[in-house]
């Protein structure tokens, strides 16, 4: 594989990296508050196709990102008042947004746009386009550091970058503040928060929201800067395979990134059988590819990548002692 070529697939891991990251980081907001959220494919549906729909009608690509923000925070609150409110089952309520998403998307796409369930194609002002970093095209002719800033790290979209600062800032407020403290103490004991004066339930209510809030930006990249609108089921299994990369990465940030960038690296490499074909010497299925990172999912939940221990509160509704 030569160097351009490998910058090539290095842009394209970032690209795909980007959803799984920000839906990654979403469910560990969550889960580190004792609530498990297996309807981060939900919300990633519903948030690219509302962010591509208002985009599409508005013109505006920052109306699209707030419309698409706004449909997954609708359906954490959903999914709070389930698991957090009434203490419903928390994988149960997950699967049901799931499953709504899922209908609802397609059934208001063809109702609104009548194209056979997607929205039209977004142009112009109506979609994310590649940012230029300063000096980009000056250092295009500087050996190896020249190609590496302007092929791969100048060009990408406003998100790429957001998706990217997020996870220091993760970091930062999970290890370096009192909500975070007191987030990840929710998880692992709530009586104990409980009991020292702070709200259980709000602090799970803030995680959730901050999970809708990050599964909206995931959605609306897919529909508004990856791809040029909606199109059925186009989130294509990624909130599963982010829920795989946070066990991947036990529940950590920085693993986060790198468990995603993995899955990122596979997804890129279904793209271009041509550079395996020439790594491994001998023709591969282009199917085979496509289900690499299916593969390493199961692989991952099975447990065959070491032991995760998820917070100890996880999935298990608190009920104030009396």
């Amino acid at each position: 594989m030569d160097f351009g070529t490998l910058l090539q697939m290095l842009d394209a891991t970032l690209r795909l990296a980007t959803p799984l990251l920000l839906a990654c980081l979403a469910g560990l907001f969550s889960e580190r508050a004792g609530i498990f959220d297996i309807g981060l494919e939900g919300k990633m549906l519903a948030a690219a196709f509302l962010s591509a729909a208002i985009a599409a009608v508005s013109g505006s690509v920052w109306l699209g990102l707030l419309a698409g923000i706004g449909a997954s925070l609708m359906l954490s609150a959903v999914h709070g008042l389930a698991s957090i409110t009434f203490r419903g089952n928390q994988l149960i309520s997950g699967v049901a947004i799931n499953f709504l998403a899922a209908g609802l998307t397609v059934v208001v796409a063809q109702s609104w746009f009548r194209q056979g369930g997607r929205t039209p194609q977004l142009s112009g002002d109506a979609r994310f386009n590649p940012i230029d970093l300063p000096f980009a095209e000056a250092m295009r002719d500087v050996p190896v550091i020249g190609p590496i800033y302007a092929e791969l790290i100048s060009g990408h979209t406003i998100l790429v970058y957001v998706a990217l600062l997020t996870v220091p800032l993760t970091w930062w407020l999970l290890y370096r503040t009192r909500f975070g403290l007191r987030l990840r103490a929710v998880g692992e004991n709530p009586a104990a928060v409980d009991t020292a004066g702070v709200s259980v339930i709000g602090l799970r209510f803030a995680a959730v929201a901050i999970c809708g809030v990050l599964c909206g930006i995931a959605g609306a990249y897919l529909a508004t800067a990856l791809q040029a609108g909606f199109v059925k089921d186009m989130s294509a299994g990624r909130g599963y395979i982010a829920l795989a990369a946070l066990i991947f990465a036990k529940w950590r940030p920085w693993y986060a990134l790198y468990a995603c960038l993995l899955f990122g690296f596979l997804q890129a490499m279904s793209l271009r059988p041509d550079v395996v074909e020439g790594i491994v010497g001998f023709g591969v299925n282009g199917q085979l590819l496509d289900v690499l990172p299916y593969i390493l999912t199961v692989i991952i939940l099975a447990g065959f990548v070491g032991k995760a221990i998820p917070p100890r509160a996880g999935g298990e509704p608190y009920v104030k002692e009396r």
